[in-house]
C-alpha cells in the first residue's frame, strides 16, 4: 500500500510539475508576443489564434492568473515530493552506515535540493526558454487551459489583481492591461539598427529607415541651405539675367531681394523665364515674376516643414531666426537628400560634401557634427555650434587662416588617446570656413583608431 502511495505521489510530483510547466509557459509567451502578430493570425479564424488574442488582450488578468497557478503548483509539489523522495532516500543512506535520524535529515536535504531542481528545470527553466524562442505556437498550445484556469479562478485572480493595481496607483502609476505595442522613432532606430547588425535587414535599407526616424527631429535650421550659399537676385535685375545666373550656377530658384536676403520679395524660377517673349528677356524686370512663399522659423520640425513645402507650388520656404532675419532657404530637395542622401545631377558642384582622402576625410565646413560622426567616426561633444566649421571657430577663438590646425574635443567621459583628432583648414571661402581635412591623432605606438561609417 505504501509503495502505490509513493507511486502515484510521484506521478502527481511530475503532473504538478508539468502544470508549472504550462502557467510558466503561457506567461512568457504571452508577453513575447507583438500585438500585431496576435491580431494577424487572429484574422485567419482560428479558434485557437482568437483565445491568443483574447489573452493577449487582458495580459494583466492573464498574468495574475498564470502566477496564481505556479504558486499553488509549486507549493503543492513541494509538499508531495519531499516526503515522498525522502522515503525512497532514507533506507539507501541507512544502508551505507547512517543512524535513523542523520538518515532522515540528510534525505529531506536531498529529497529538497532534488525535487526544487527538477521543479526548477522542467517546470520553469525549459517552458520560459521555449516559450521565448516559439511564443507563438507556445501560446497557442497553453491558451486553452491558461483560459480555463483562470475563469475558474476569477474571483481569486481579481481580487489579487485588484489589491496589486491599487498598490501601483498609490505610487502614481496606472495600470496597464495590455502590453505597449507603440514605439517611439528612437526604438524603432535601435529595432532597426540591431536588424541590421544581425543580418535581419541589409545595411542599405536600415540607413534609409534610420534617416526616415530622425528627419522628424530635425529643425528647419540643421536642413536649410544657409544664406552664405544662397545666390541671389535683384528686384532691378532682368529675365536676361535669370538666365545667365542660372547657367553659371546650376541653380534653378533664386530668391529675388530688394537689398539683401532679409528684404527677398519673392522666388524666381528659371521655367518663369520660358514665358517671356525672347525680344522682351533683356527688359522684363524680376520684380514682376518673383513669386511668394513660406517662411518659416528656424526651429519648425522637419515633417512640418516637409508639409509646409510639399503644399506650396514653388517647393521652397524661407527659413528665418529669432530674430527676423533670413537665416536661409530649404526646398524639397535638401529635404530628400536627409532621407536618401546625397542627390546630385550634372548641374551640381563636383566637390561631395565628404571625400576620403589617405587617412582622413575632407569634409565642408557646413556639413552639420551629427553627419560628421556618421560619415567619419568622429563624435563631437556638445556646445554652441552646429556645424563643422563652428566647432573648429569655437576650438580656434579666432577666424582661422588656410593651414591651421586645431585637435579637436573628445564627447565628456572620453579618454581614449587613439579617439583624437586634428582639424585642419584647408580652404577658406571669405570668412567662412570652406573645408576641413579631419585626420585621426595616431596614439603612441603610431596606430590610428578610425571608423568606417554604414553612410559611406
Amino acid at each position: 500500500m505504501d509503495i502505490a502511495l509513493s507511486i502515484l505521489a510521484l506521478l502527481g510530483f511530475l503532473a504538478l510539475t508539468a502544470g508549472t510547466a504550462l502557467f510558466v509557459a503561457a506567461e512568457f509567451s504571452l508577453t513575447a508576443l507583438e500585438r500585431s502578430t496576435v491580431d494577424s493570425h487572429a484574422r485567419d479564424g482560428d479558434r485557437r489564434a482568437r483565445q491568443v488574442q483574447h489573452a493577449h488582450r487582458t495580459l494583466s488578468f492573464q498574468l495574475s492568473g498564470a502566477q496564481l497557478g505556479i504558486t499553488i503548483t509549486t507549493l503543492i509539489t513541494g509538499y508531495l515530493s519531499e516526503p515522498v523522495l525522502a522515503r525512497f532516500i532514507t533506507p539507501v543512506l541507512s544502508a551505507i552506515g547512517f543512524s535513523e535520524s542523520a538518515a532522515a535529515a540528510t534525505s529531506l536535504v536531498i529529497a529538497l535540493v532534488l525535487a526544487t531542481s527538477f521543479s526548477m528545470v522542467f517546470g520553469e527553466l525549459v517552458p520560459k526558454n521555449l516559450a521565448i524562442a516559439h511564443p507563438l505556437p507556445t501560446a497557442r498550445a497553453t491558451a486553452g487551459m491558461q483560459a480555463a484556469f483562470s475563469l475558474i479562478f476569477k474571483w481569486a485572480i481579481n481580487g489579487l489583481n485588484g489589491t496589486a493595481n491599487w498598490l501601483v496607483r498609490r505610487l502614481g502609476i496606472e495600470p496597464a492591461e495590455e502590453l505597449r505595442s507603440a514605439r517611439s522613432p528612437q526604438e524603432l532606430g535601435s529595432l532597426v539598427r540591431t536588424s541590421a547588425q544581425r543580418g535581419a535587414i541589409d545595411k542599405g535599407t536600415a540607413l534609409l529607415v534610420n534617416r526616415s526616424l530622425r528627419f522628424g527631429e530635425r529643425t528647419a535650421e540643421e536642413l536649410m541651405t544657409p544664406r552664405v550659399k544662397i545666390e541671389t537676385l535683384s528686384t532691378t535685375d532682368t529675365v536676361a539675367d535669370l538666365i545667365d545666373t542660372a547657367s553659371r550656377t546650376g541653380f534653378s530658384r533664386f530668391p529675388v531681394v530688394d537689398g539683401d536676403l532679409d528684404d527677398a520679395v519673392g522666388i524666381v524660377h528659371i521655367k518663369h523665364a520660358f514665358a517671356v517673349p525672347a525680344h522682351r528677356r533683356r527688359t522684363a524686370r524680376l520684380n514682376s515674376l518673383a513669386q511668394k512663399v513660406p517662411v518659416v522659423p528656424s526651429s519648425l520640425d522637419g515633417d512640418a516643414l516637409m508639409e509646409r513645402i510639399r503644399s506650396d507650388g514653388m517647393q521652397v520656404a524661407f527659413v528665418v531666426d529669432e530674430y527676423g532675419g533670413t537665416a536661409g532657404m530649404v526646398t524639397m530637395e535638401d529635404l530628400i537628400e536627409e532621407i536618401v542622401g546625397d542627390v546630385r545631377d550634372e548641374h551640381d558642384e563636383s566637390e561631395i560634401d565628404v571625400q576620403r582622402v589617405g587617412d582622413g576625410w575632407s569634409c565642408s565646413g557646413l556639413l552639420r557634427v551629427d553627419e560628421v560622426s556618421d560619415t567619419t567616426g568622429y563624435t563631437a561633444p556638445e556646445g554652441e555650434y552646429e556645424t563643422l566649421g563652428g566647432l573648429v571657430l569655437t576650438e580656434l577663438g579666432r577666424i582661422p587662416d588656410e593651414g591651421d590646425e586645431v585637435e579637436l574635443p573628445l564627447p565628456e567621459g572620453a579618454h581614449d588617446p587613439g579617439g583624437r583628432w586634428v582639424a585642419t583648414v584647408t580652404h577658406m571661402d571669405g570668412r567662412r570656413i570652406d573645408r576641413v581635412l579631419l585626420t585621426p591623432k595616431p596614439d603612441e605606438t603610431g596606430d590610428t583608431d578610425t571608423e568606417e561609417d554604414d553612410d559611406e
